[in-house]
């Protein structure tokens, strides 16, 4: 499988990744520049490079006429991915582009797990259309404006499951 990062997926990372963290850092009162310039680069980098290749792997590891195992294959797969670790990674990125450096501890593990636990049955619907419903070459945008969405109760996790 050949590794792609194109333009058109660079600005909608760029773009929607801030989007949906600017939504959540105004929500919680904590709007940053330096927060949504973050966002921008790690939608624009992280987010845009690994997750269409991933969704592209995904594909080429179950082909072929689908059905129901293999739309559950894949379903499950995209979960996997969004898995409690980038969830925490997501978080991180969150306190180091605001600069609170005290939010980076172990509890973040915590909070990403029950984050994630919460809310596989909303994730299992959302990632079985993205992944079922939706072309390869659209799925990206689709992914990132759930994940957008995700990313204010990401945030808010922090407050919901951190105590």
């Amino acid at each position: 499988m050949k590794w792609q990062y194109t333009r058109q997926d660079v600005i909608r990372g760029l773009l929607i990744y801030a989007a949906g963290d600017s939504m959540a850092a105004l929500l919680l009162h904590e709007f940053m520049w330096t927060r949504l310039a973050g966002m921008m680069m790690t939608g624009a980098t992280f987010y845009a490079f690994e997750i269409p290749n991933y969704f592209r792997w995904i594909d080429n590891r179950i082909n072929g006429k689908s059905n129901y195992r293999k739309s559950f294959e894949k379903t499950v797969l995209a979960i996997l991915y969004f898995n409690p670790l980038w969830i925490a990674r997501h978080l991180v990125f969150i306190a180091f582009f605001s600069g609170k450096a005290a939010w980076i501890t172990w509890d973040i593990l915590r909070i990403a797990t029950w984050s994630f636990l919460v809310n596989i049955p909303l994730s299992l619907i959302a990632n079985y259309l993205i992944q079922n419903r939706i072309g390869l070459r659209h799925r990206f945008f689709a992914s990132a404006v759930f994940s957008a969405l995700m990313a204010i109760y990401y945030a808010v996790s922090r407050i919901i499951y951190g105590g």
